[in-house]
């Protein structure tokens, strides 16, 4: 199968007295706010059914700086994006242990129910939006329209954007600093600017480091698009294949990037679904692509990964720093987890890759194909 061409880089409170006898939820505006992230928004906050409720925080108006998030301590089961192995295999098992569940959330993977918003929204009909100002937070809104920062240091947390535009968060070069978190991604299927499809829900155009974590994603062509940042947490799912103004069907991926890394792509303990048939364009799960450079820096760690026509395709030719390790790449759309297996373009020599610990969701080991 042809490689897919290049395109684009692109909360008040509840009731305290029902959180005595509700079980707490992570997951949708519907639900109550069980932690805030500590004050830096880190990869480190967590939310947990044992999470006490936090403090309400006015909204912020679109493109007006305010205050970063309350701070508060992760329960005792947060493990970061940077944690040490042995960290994270206490809180999660080896990927052995994990096979055989009937979905992602069964063995401890993001799904609906630990991704999105804490707070109840504030609905805000902003049509497409440029955010200049450094420093702006973006919370509590349930906006329609779509986001393009050209500014530092944008935190977008608990928040829910429809987009019928390009993207849904869009980083402009030059730019550093911005964070996705706690949040759902969406779009209209049918509405948007390429020929009625949506291409990005998050798109990195620069060459710094962005962190995306504990998002519901769904709809976008190319769900997550970055060379660099810190992938975390997220639930993708529902990608919407569709006709570009081509005339050819786009290419779907729930995690792509185009190569030429200027830093380090962490894709760590995500659930990672591309239900696309082949008919309809399916690419991958996670696409490491040569378009436009070497790729070059990447983790893919402890992930779920389903469907695409490879679940993963692994950088190709001059591929380096590759660690694709403790991975279950579930059968759920397909017996190969992709229509045509589990990984396509292996660089098995390239410097400092590694592929350990990879399984098929019944348990068994994946190895790679020598590449061709």
């Amino acid at each position: 199968m042809s490689r897919p061409t290049s395109r684009r880089s692109l909360q008040g409170l509840l009731l305290a007295a029902l959180l005595t006898v509700a079980t707490a939820a992570c997951s949708g505006p519907e639900n109550s706010a069980s932690a805030d992230c500590p004050k830096d928004t880190s990869s480190s906050c967590r939310t947990s059914a044992s999470s006490t409720a936090s403090s309400a925080t006015p909204s912020a108006e679109i493109g007006d700086p305010t205050g970063t998030p309350a701070a508060s301590s992760p329960p005792p089961s947060a493990t970061s994006a940077s944690a040490t192995p042995s960290a994270k295999e206490s809180r999660t098992g080896t990927p052995a242990a994990r096979t055989g569940c009937a979905s992602p959330g069964a063995c401890g993977f993001p799904d609906a129910r630990t991704t999105g918003p804490r707070t109840r929204l504030t609905p805000k009909n902003t049509g497409y939006k440029t955010i200049r100002t450094d420093g702006t937070v973006i919370r509590g809104q349930d906006i329609t329209g779509a986001l393009d920062i050209y500014a530092n240091d944008v935190t977008i947390i608990d928040t829910k954007i429809t987009s019928n535009s390009w993207w849904g968060v869009n980083l402009r070069p030059g730019f550093s600093g911005l964070k996705v978190l706690h949040s759902t991604i969406t779009a209209v299927p049918g509405t948007g600017p390429d020929n009625g499809g949506v291409d990005y829900a998050v798109s990195n155009m620069g060459g710094s480091s962005i962190e995306v974590g504990w998002c519901d994603i769904s709809v976008f062509g190319d769900a997550l698009s970055m060379g660099q940042g810190n992938i975390h947490d997220n639930y993708v799912h529902d990608i919407e294949p569709f006709v570009n103004l081509g005339g050819e069907w786009q290419h779907t991926n729930a995690v792509i990037s185009g190569g030429g890394n200027t830093g380090h792509l962490l894709i760590r303990h995500n659930t990672l679904l591309n239900a696309t048939s082949l008919k309809q364009g399916a690419s991958g799960s996670i696409g490491l692509f040569a378009d436009v450079g070497v790729v070059r820096n990447v983790t893919v760690d402890d992930n779920w990964i389903a469907g695409g026509a490879y679940a993963l395709y692994g950088g190709s030719t001059g591929a380096t720093g590759i660690k694709v390790t403790d991975n279950i790449f579930s059968t759920e759309f397909h017996p190969a987890s992709g229509g045509y297996g589990v990984v396509a373009h292996w660089n098995e020599k390239g410097a400092g890759n590694v592929w350990r610990n990879n399984r098929l969701s019944g348990g068994r080991l994946v190895t790679p194909e020598p590449s061709s």
